[in-house]
C-alpha cells in the first residue's frame, strides 16, 4: 500500500468511523438515520446482470439482443467499451463490487461460497452511515454465507423480495419482480432520504427454457459463434437462449427505470448498469479471457454525465465502490481499496480515451466449484491493455475445468463449466475426435503463460507465448502485472496459498458434502443429494 492509501484510509476512517461503531444496532434497517441525509444527494440504483457478457447489446451494435432499456441509459448518459469485472464468478465478483479490492485482498469474501471478513469495508455501509436508504432485490452478495465470517450487518441493506410476478413465467426465468420490489423499497424509504438500491437480477445465469430462442422467433444465423466453440445447430440455438435472457432481464430494467420515472427521483439519480461476470458457457465464465471478464457497462445522470458519449478508457468493476462514495460526497477510499472514481470520466465532456493513465485491468480468480482434490483452486492471474492480454496460470497441471475424473460439487464432472447444450455437445465421445481443437481449449490443460494480440486475435485462440515476434511485449507485460500483484500484497504470487483452507459454504444440493463448517453427518447425508439449484 502507498503512503497516499495509507493516509486516505486514515481520513476514510475518521470521517465515518463514528457512524460505523454505532452500527449493530442497525443491522435490519437498510435505513440507518444515523445522521440526517444531505439535501438533493443522488440517488443511486446499481443494475447488475448475472453472467452477461461484452458486446451483447444493442449499443454496442449487437443486432441480435434487443436491449432497449440498456441502449436508453447509454444513449443518455455513456457508454463504456473497456469495462471489466475483478473476478469471473458470481461471490468474489460481487465482493471487488462492495469492497473497491481485488479478490486476492478480500480474505474469504475472494471465492465463491466464501464469507466476509468482519473487518472488510463496504460502501453499502458506509453510504447508510451517511444517511442513505440502502436495500436489494433478488440476487445481492451470493453465493455465500455472510456472517460466518463475523460481520454482522448485511451487505447490502434490506432485501425486498416479496414481489413475484402476476403471470408465469418461463423456465429460468426468476419468479421475483424486480421493478415491483424497487416499488416496494421507494415506499418504504424514509421521506426526502437518498437512496441506494441493488437490483440484482439472475438472468442470464443457467438454467434456460430449451429452444426459447428460437420459440420467439430468433434464427440460428443469429447466433455469433466465437473461434473456440464448434458452429453448430445445438450452440448456435443455446446462444440464442441466451439473448432471450437478457433480453427478459432488460425488459425488467425498463419497468424499474419507468418507476423511477414517475417516482420524480430519475433526473437526481445515478443509474449503472452492468454485469458480475461472463456468459456462462465454455471459456468464457470462469476464465479470464474477455469472454469472461469484459462487461457491459452504461452510466447514466442528467446533469453530471453529458448524454451519448462512448468511453475507451479501461475501468474495473473495483472502481464503483469510490465512484458511489465521491457522488454522495464522502471520502473515496475504502480502508485496503485499490480501485479509483470514475467520476472524472463521467464529468468530462470527452469521449473515446478521457484519462490516458487507463491503459490496463488486472483480473484474477482462484476458486469457483469445489472440482479439484483436496479443494484445489486454479488460480490465474491477468493483465489486459489495449492491445495484449497476458495470463499466468500458476498451477497448470491442474485442469481449468476441474477435469474429467473429480465429482465437483454441482455433481458433475468439468466443474467450473455450467451445466448446458453446449457443454453436453463438447463432451460427447466424438466431438473431441471431430472438434479436437475447440475441445481443448475449453477442456484440455493449459500451459503456465498465455499471451494474445487481442486485435488481431479478438476471441484469444492464438497463443503467442513461444512466438519471437512477441518477446519484447510479453516479457514486459510478465514484468508489469508482477510488479503490481507484489505491490498490491497479493498472496499467491509471494508463493502462498490461503484459498485452498477457506470453507466452501453450501448447504444446499451435493455440494454441501464439502462444506467443512457442517458436522461429519450433515456432510455424509448431503453426499447423498443431487445437483443444487444454480445460484
Amino acid at each position: 500500500m502507498t503512503e497516499a492509501q495509507t493516509r486516505r484510509g486514515f481520513l476514510y476512517r475518521a470521517a465515518v468511523g463514528t457512524a460505523t461503531l454505532g452500527a449493530a444496532a442497525l443491522t435490519n434497517s437498510g435505513c440507518s438515520g444515523n445522521k440526517p441525509p444531505t439535501p438533493r444527494r443522488p440517488n443511486i440504483l446499481f443494475i447488475l446482470a448475472d453472467d452477461w457478457s461484452f458486446p451483447h447489446a444493442g449499443a454496442y451494435g449487437d443486432a441480435a439482443v434487443k436491449t432497449p432499456a440498456f441502449d436508453r441509459i447509454a444513449r443518455e448518459g455513456a457508454l463504456f467499451t473497456h469495462s471489466f469485472c475483478a473476478s469471473p464468478s458470481c461471490t468474489p465478483s460481487r465482493t471487488s463490487i462492495l469492497s473497491g479490492r481485488p479478490i486476492y485482498k478480500a480474505g474469504e469474501a475472494g471465492v465463491l461460497y466464501g464469507t466476509f471478513p468482519k473487518d472488510l469495508s463496504l460502501f453499502t455501509h458506509a453510504l447508510e452511515d451517511s444517511g442513505y436508504c440502502v436495500g436489494h432485490t433478488a440476487k445481492g452478495w451470493l453465493p455465500g454465507n455472510p456472517t460466518a465470517g463475523g460481520m454482522t450487518r448485511p451487505p447490502i441493506g434490506k432485501p425486498f423480495q416479496d414481489r413475484k410476478h402476476q403471470e408465469p413465467v418461463r423456465v429460468g426465468i426468476d419468479e421475483r419482480d424486480y421493478a415491483a420490489n424497487f416499488n416496494d423499497f421507494l415506499a418504504a424509504r424514509p421521506q426526502n432520504a437518498p437512496f441506494f438500491f441493488w437490483l440484482g437480477s439472475t438472468e442470464p445465469h443457467r438454467i434456460y427454457a430449451k429452444g426459447a430462442g428460437i420459440a420467439n422467433g430468433k434464427k440460428l444465423t443469429d447466433a455469433k459463434v466465437p473461434a473456440y466453440w464448434p458452429d453448430v445447430e445445438e450452440i448456435r440455438s443455446d446462444i440464442l437462449d441466451y439473448y432471450m435472457e437478457i433480453e427478459w432481464f432488460d425488459q425488467q430494467v425498463a419497468r424499474t427505470l419507468d418507476i423511477l420515472e414517475r417516482s420524480g427521483e430519475l433526473e437526481n439519480t445515478l443509474v449503472v448498469m452492468t454485469s458480475d461476470n461472463g456468459l456462462p458457457f465454455p471459456r468464457a465464465k470462469v476464465n479470464l479471457y474477455d469472454a469472461g471478464v469484459r462487461m457491459p457497462l452504461a452510466i447514466r445522470w442528467p446533469g453530471r454525465v453529458a448524454p451519448g458519449r462512448t468511453v475507451h478508457d479501461f475501468v474495473s468493476h473495483t472502481d464503483f465502490a469510490a465512484t458511489f462514495l465521491e457522488a454522495a460526497g464522502l471520502p473515496t477510499q475504502l480502508p485496503g481499496s485499490t480501485g479509483q472514481s470514475l467520476l472524472p470520466i463521467l464529468t468530462s465532456a470527452k469521449s473515446g480515451t478521457v484519462e490516458a493513465h487507463r491503459d490496463f485491468v488486472v483480473t484474477a480468480l482462484e476458486r469457483h466449484t469445489i472440482c479439484r482434490p483436496d479443494g484445489g483452486t486454479y488460480p490465474m492471474r491477468a493483465l489486459r491493455t489495449r492491445d495484449y492480454l497476458y495470463i499466468r496460470n500458476f498451477e497448470p497441471e491442474r485442469w481449468p475445468t476441474g477435469g474429467p475424473d473429480f465429482v465437483s460439487s454441482n455433481k458433475t464432472f468439468h466443474g467450473d463449466v455450467d451445466a448446458c447444450p453446449t457443454k453436453d455437445f463438447f463432451l460427447e465421445p466424438a466431438t473431441k475426435e471431430t472438434h479436437t481443437r475447440e475441445y481443448e481449449l475449453c477442456f484440455g490443460k493449459r500451459p503456465a503463460e498465455e499471451f494474445y494480440h487481442v486485435p488481431s486475435d479478438p476471441d484469444q485462440v492464438r497463443n503467442l507465448v513461444h512466438a519471437d515476434t512477441a518477446a519484447a511485449e510479453l516479457s514486459r507485460h510478465r514484468d508489469r502485472l508482477e510488479a503490481i500483484l507484489k505491490g498490491d500484497g497479493d498472496p499467491r504470487i509471494e508463493g502462498k496459498d490461503p484459498w485452498k483452507d477457506y470453507i466452501y459454504y453450501q448447504t444446499t444440493g451435493y455440494g454441501a458434502s464439502f462444506n467443512l463448517s457442517l458436522s461429519e453427518e450433515e456432510r455424509n447425508q448431503a453426499a447423498g443429494r443431487g445437483s443444487h439449484k444454480p445460484e
